[in-house]
């Protein structure tokens, strides 16, 4: 999660498109829930925490073998990113790189599209981005999401998912510059295939080690997907806008319906947060944040199990 915070004006220039898709998702939700006769839809698996977790042990010997970092531009990013391909490529996905440019370096965005189920015409999307700071290794910012969101695409090939809508995962590239990579796959889709994205989670640290349970309040129909199912599991959540902080953030300004979980990370828990969340008031949420002691220790595992389990059933839910 990069520091840098931007103005939200696409956020309220898009309004209208925003609530429109919104009203289109819960039809979609209501009319998969109550077709006559339809056979009932399976829920979201149970995501394994230990596979989340050697994916994290993976990112770290990435940075580990490379100067102790996954930042752009650098070999541990490109370490980290030839290890997703590998897997989703292996499980079946049709991934792409999408190469840019930045400062003189080049940059790699990593998409992977599930063939299977609805047309592109009506996309759900989830993304995290995957490089980290120079300073540290990265794993909870943002190993922890982009592991969460590999292993909930490997699920949905597990599962060999055929969902309404196209299933489509994205990986970042340079977002600790100012959510470069994002900003630059954004610009490269037509206004059509912007349309066709009906709506993009990200997930941006959601293993924090004191962690927060909070929501994006974007937009209302994703929040309550994940409100309620965070409530079935007796954990409270708090809305959070994350503003500018993370890659939502391009596709909110290009009027893309967006949603999304976090675990907090520089900001202080407070009191009453450690009384319904467990961990320590008056610590921040992740002391390591941008740190070298961002490493495979600095994740908590029921957080990390609990978060991912979350980003599954959102992406069953909503896929229709």
């Amino acid at each position: 999660m990069q520091r840098l915070r931007h103005q939200r004006r696409a956020a309220c220039a898009a309004l209208a498109s925003t609530a429109l898709a919104a009203a289109l998702l819960g039809a979609t939700g209501a009319q998969a829930a109550g077709q006559t006769g339809a056979a009932p839809r399976a829920d979201a698996p149970d995501i394994p925490v230990a596979n989340v977790q050697q994916h994290l042990r993976e990112l770290q010997s990435a940075a580990s073998a490379n100067g102790g970092n996954r930042a752009f531009g650098g070999s541990g990013y490109r370490a980290s990113l030839n290890y997703m391909k590998g897997k989703l490529d292996q499980a079946g996905f049709d991934t792409k790189i999408h190469q840019f440019s930045y400062g003189g370096r080049t940059g790699y965005n990593l998409i992977a599209d599930w063939p299977k189920g609805g047309s592109s015409g009506q996309t759900l999307m989830a993304g995290s981005h995957l490089d980290s700071v120079t300073r540290g290794p990265g794993i909870n910012d943002n190993g922890s999401g982009s592991a969460a969101i590999l292993e909930t695409a490997l699920a949905v090939a597990r599962a060999d998912l055929q969902p309404n809508d196209h299933l489509r995962f994205g990986w970042w590239d340079a977002e600790e510059l100012g959510l470069i990579g994002s900003q630059r796959y954004v610009a490269s889709l037509s206004r059509t295939e912007l349309s066709q994205i009906s709506a993009y989670l990200n997930f941006d640290m959601v293993g924090s080690p004191n962690p927060g349970y909070f929501v994006y309040q974007d937009n209302p129909t994703i929040s309550r997907v994940f409100t309620d199912w965070y409530r079935s599991q007796g954990i409270e959540t708090e809305y959070t806008s994350v503003g500018g902080r993370s890659d939502h953030a391009s596709f909110a300004r290009a009027g893309v319906t967006v949603g999304g979980t976090f675990s907090g990370a520089e900001g202080i828990k407070n009191w009453s947060q450690a009384q319904k969340w467990g961990g320590t008031a008056g610590q921040p949420f992740d002391r390591c944040y941008h740190a070298s002691c961002d490493t495979t220790s600095n994740i908590n595992e029921r957080a990390l199990d609990v978060n991912t389990d979350a980003i599954a059933h959102a992406m069953w839910t909503l896929s229709g």
